[in-house]
């Protein structure tokens, strides 16, 4: 009975042994990694392929379920399907000496491969993986061979002693490796560690002033509505959707544009470039193509930057090119219509965003805003090349996975106020949102109660045809019970919003957003 008690008291250590063997792996990767790069590190290569070979109905469902966090939940995932690997590991150990190394081999070798696979890679990036899975092989065995108990004397009091004398090696070295496992990850941050020098080379920034007047917000485009969105959205509270497992981190003297391709002459600016040749604000509103109907992947801010029409102009395009290529530092590519960059609507080379520096989540130091159209056909954060070309001659992440080639935003409108299963009093009640239709502006909103006959809402002022408007009908109530509310809206060309459902794949979300809500 004690043998039995010792073997699966060395099974749950192994286990354990395991685990930190997996810690100390992707810990010395990560301090590889700082020396090499950061998407070089064992953990983000392979969640990085993970979200690139993620099937598209996947990813859709993983945006509208979990929203902006879709990617702390799939590293939730990859920490516990790593931790149980590990876990399993540690016992194969245990069981047959070097399975359970190989076993963290051929993990290393999935982590190498997708490393090597990423599309700005160099063979230098298996260096942080072989590091990471030699560490980790290494005390995997030795972890475990603290634990090995001989067999002829399993039953007897001096193997009891000689386990206890294991175990305390055991958790002795446990406890090592685990600080080691803790203290490479960390330096290896610290290494690459450039997050801390990028916010605090955002936070010395100062920008020129605009060369026009600055963008203000018009009086009368923000309504008195308790719960309403705002007309301009914080920094904080802007949408993020993007593949980035991490969050790049470029300093500005670091950073580069390349512009080439079907051009009568390569342009290459820095960032210094950029700030001197004069910088303008626009109010933009953006919308991510991933947007359900009702939902809340859209946001308006002020953006500060340099004209793309003015930029590309520089370069001089080809007549024969309609495409822009561009590819943002780790390689993600977005293909946008050369005319919506060219034909004056105002896109940018956006630096500055609501007044300050661009956020590092936001595409820091320099990313493009064009209104009207989809950000995965637009909206490049962290931007580094721009190349012409035609779209017959190339394609981009979004569209090699079947989305749309060209996505100019469809007309959408949202009740903000009441929530759903809101329960109101009788009475007067205010219903209200927000309708955008960058390009074209917003005319006319109406809201439906139940089958009955469409109301026209009250609409706020116009900041211009690229920026949301805010509506409001004041409701009055008087049948107690469960009503829907409907809205829709009309654009400045007089096209009615479709009650047409449609999913966001592949080229936007449509159809009318509705509440239901109980009247007391």
């Amino acid at each position: 009975m004690r043998g039995q008690s010792h073997r699966r008291r060395s099974r749950a250590t192994a286990a354990v042994a395991g685990l930190v063997a997996g810690g100390a792996t992707l810990g010395v990767g990560e301090l590889a990694a700082g020396a090499v790069d950061r998407s070089a590190a064992p953990f983000l290569a392979v969640g990085n392929a993970a979200v690139d070979l993620t099937p598209e109905w996947l990813k859709s469902w993983a945006v509208s379920t979990f929203g902006e966090d879709d990617k702390l939940v799939l590293l939730g995932g990859m920490g516990a399907v790593l931790a149980l690997f590990s876990l399993i590991g540690g016992m194969l150990e245990l069981w047959r000496r070097w399975y359970g190394v190989a076993a963290l081999v051929a993990l290393g070798a999935v982590a190498a491969v997708a490393a090597l696979n990423r599309p700005t890679a160099e063979p230098s990036w298996a260096v942080p993986t072989v590091s990471g899975v030699a560490a980790g092989a290494a005390m995997l065995v030795v972890l475990v061979d603290r634990l090995r108990v001989p067999e002829r004397v399993a039953d007897t009091g001096e193997s009891a002693t000689q386990f206890r004398r294991r175990r305390r090696q055991f958790l002795l070295l446990t406890t090592a490796a685990a600080g080691l496992a803790v203290v490479a990850a960390v330096g290896g941050r610290r290494l690459g560690g450039s997050r801390d020098d990028v916010l605090a080379a955002r936070e010395r920034l100062r920008f020129p002033a605009p060369t026009e007047p600055k963008a203000r917000v018009p009086s009368g485009v923000t309504l008195d509505v308790e719960g309403i969105t705002g007309f301009r959205t914080p920094n904080p509270d802007f949408y993020r959707v993007d593949t980035r497992l991490d969050v790049p981190a470029i300093r500005p003297d670091d950073w580069r544009l390349r512009i080439h391709g079907m051009v009568e002459r390569e342009v290459e600016l820095d960032f210094d470039n950029v700030l001197a040749l004069g910088l303008v604000e626009r109010m933009i509103t953006l919308t991510c193509v991933s947007n359900e109907v009702g939902g809340e992947l859209a946001g308006n801010a002020v953006w500060l930057g340099y004209p793309t029409a003015a930029l590309l102009e520089r370069a001089g395009p080809s007549p024969d090119a309609d495409m822009v290529l561009s590819s943002s530092v780790d390689g993600f590519t977005i293909s946008t219509p050369l005319t919506a960059l060219t034909d004056g609507r105002g896109a940018l080379l956006a630096v500055g965003m609501n007044g300050e520096p661009l956020p590092l989540e936001h595409g820091f130091p320099a990313r493009l805003v064009v209104p009207g159209l989809y950000g995965y056909v637009s909206a490049t954060k962290w931007v580094v090349d721009l190349e012409v070309t035609r779209f017959d001659r190339a394609t981009a992440y979004w569209t090699d996975r079947g989305w749309a080639e060209r996505a100019p935003i469809k007309i959408a409108s949202r009740i903000d106020v009441p929530g759903s299963f809101a329960k109101l009093p009788t009475g007067r009640n205010v219903v209200a949102g927000v309708a955008w239709a960058q390009r074209r502006g917003i005319s006319r909103v109406e809201v439906q109660v139940d089958d009955g006959p469409w109301q026209r809402a009250e609409l706020a002022a116009e900041a211009s045809v690229d920026v949301w408007r805010q509506w409001y009908w004041p409701w009055d109530a008087d049948e107690p019970g469960n009503h829907t509310l409907r809205v829709r809206a009309t654009d400045g060309d007089g096209e009615l919003q479709t009650d047409e459902q449609a999913p966001p794949f592949p080229e936007g979300s449509s159809g009318w957003h509705s509440v239901v809500v109980t009247v007391n």
